[in-house]
This record gives structure tokens, C-alpha cells and sequence, in this order.
């Protein structure tokens, strides 16, 4: 990745931070924490991986991304919108009665949106289902799927990896984002799931951990993935919930909370700043 390719993903990652702001406190709901901490793998999905067309998002030979954990909506909506699939402006009617944007992502109503996700748990199962059909129809598309690392404390998460490792759907990235957070505080605190990447490689993946923050890493990483054959793929992402506006950073009151009038203008200042920090460079 050249320094300018990869400063023009810092600058959309910006731009899907601040539009998981506006979204919230429009809605004066929703979950910035865990759309924060994921929104630097977001970015690297739909601007650089991902085989995707904003004009055609039924295309059929797309590549896939199901966020399983489906509370993230706001972080994966501010990313369609600055991809092009529906105009950044409507992130301001996130969860209002008639909106495209409800609080879990609907494949029926959003463009850009693979799969309705919401049940944690549930939404890695179906990228299974997804990888298995592409490797029955013999095609090249690619399964991405996103979850929490509270999320991998349901059990059907586990039976999904079990089937994936029985299939060998190397076609398959599963993704953990692991901010240590979840609604009710510290994963360790609540249920721990560690060692994630041991378990994960118990279970027949190829397992991986980096800097979610990282865009080298992260290409590394999914370079590494596509590359491996026979089985499919794990990344485990060290992360930090509410990434890119301070007073968020690490607070697990943020998972599911919006800004008030004096956080979102503060919070906006923050990531315009850095915005601009970054343009400038």
C-alpha cells in the first residue's frame, strides 16, 4: 500500500467516524462505541478489498459482508453512505419511523446491506451459508464477516465455526473485533472468551491477530487470509471502543448511548481536526 493509498483510507475512516456521530445524535440513539472501533476495518473492506459496485449492490458476483454483530449499524451505514450506495445525509434519519437506516441493518430496505442481522450470534451462521453456496456454484465471491467479542460468547457462533472448519470454506474471513467492552462492562468481567486465537485455531481456523487500527496491518492480514487454502480464516482485531473521539475511547457507557448537543459538537471538533491533520500530511 502506497503513503498516499493509505492516506486516502485515514481520511475516509474520518469521514465514517463522523458520520457515526451525526447518525446517533440525530437519532438521539443507537451505538457509537462498537461502530467506532470497527470503523477502520470498515473502511479497509469497502474502499480497498472488497469486490463491490455502490451502482449495482444486488450484483450478484459481489463479494459479501454480513455484520453479525448487528447493533454496529451506524458504523456500517456511515461507510455505504461514503462509498456511494445512499447519500451521506440520510445517516441523520438513522432509526426514524419510515428511514432505509433502522437500528439493525435490513437487506430489504439499505443498499449495500447483504444480510438483516440483529440476534448476536446469528449473523456468522448465515455467512456460512453464504460461503458454503459460492463454493456449491463454484464462484470466486469472498464472505467477510464482522463480530464482537462479546458477541462469541453465544454458543451458536461456535457451532457456525465448527461447520466452516468441516467445509473448508477458505472463501470465509471471520472477523472479531476485540475492544475488551461490551454493554454490561469488561468481556474478562462479564464472560471471558480468551484466549480468542486459541480457540478459534482449535476449531480449524488459520488465525491471525493485529492492530485493527492498523491499514498496513490490516492488509497484511486479509492478504494472508485470501492466500490460505482448506480452511478458512480468522482475524482477530485488538481494537479500542469509541476510537477516534477521546472522551469515548475505552468507556463501556459508550456501547450503546448517543451524544448529547455538548458531546456531539466537541466529538465533531475532535475528528474534524484530525481530518484535517490528515489532509494536510
Amino acid at each position: 500500500m502506497t503513503r498516499e493509498e493509505k492516506k486516502w483510507l485515514r481520511i475516509a475512516a474520518c469521514r465514517v467516524r463522523q458520520g457515526v456521530i451525526e447518525a446517533t445524535h440525530s437519532a438521539k440513539s443507537g451505538h457509537p462505541g462498537g461502530s467506532l472501533s470497527a470503523a477502520d476495518v470498515l473502511t479497509y473492506l469497502y474502499f480497498r478489498r472488497m469486490r463491490i459496485d455502490p451502482a449495482e449492490p444486488r450484483w450478484e458476483d459481489r463479494d459479501r459482508f454480513v455484520l453479525s454483530k448487528g447493533h454496529a449499524a451506524p458504523g456500517l451505514y456511515s461507510t455505504l453512505a461514503n462509498r456511494g450506495f445512499f447519500p451521506v445525509e440520510e445517516l441523520k434519519t438513522l432509526r426514524r419511523v419510515g428511514s432505509r437506516l433502522q437500528g439493525h441493518p435490513n437487506m430489504n430496505l439499505t443498499p449495500g446491506v447483504d444480510m438483516s442481522t440483529g440476534s448476536l450470534g446469528q449473523g456468522v451462521s448465515t455467512a456460512v451459508g453464504m460461503a458454503l453456496g459460492a463454493k456449491k456454484k463454484g464462484s470466486g465471491v469472498r464472505v467477510y464477516a464482522l463480530l464482537g467479542d462479546g458477541e462469541i460468547q453465544e454458543g451458536q457462533v461456535w457451532e457456525a465455526m465448527m461447520f466452516s472448519a468441516h467445509y473448508k470454506l477458505d472463501n470465509l474471513v471471520v472477523i472479531v473485533d476485540n475492544n475488551n467492552l461490551q454493554i454490561d462492562g469488561a468481556i474478562t468481567e462479564v464472560m471471558s472468551p480468551y484466549p480468542i486465537d486459541k480457540k478459534l485455531e482449535a476449531f480449524g481456523f488459520f488465525v491471525q491477530n493485529v492492530d485493527g487500527h492498523d491499514f498496513d496491518a490490516l492488509e497484511a492480514a486479509f492478504d494472508a487470509a485470501e492466500a490460505e487454502k482448506g480452511r478458512p480464516s480468522a482475524i482477530v482485531m485488538k481494537t479500542v471502543k469509541g476510537k477516534g473521539v477521546s472522551f469515548m475511547e475505552n468507556q463501556a457507557g459508550w456501547h450503546g448511548k448517543a451524544p448529547n448537543d455538548e458531546q456531539y459538537q466537541a466529538a465533531m471538533d475532535e475528528l474534524a481536526a484530525a481530518l484535517q491533520k490528515v489532509e494536510a500530511e
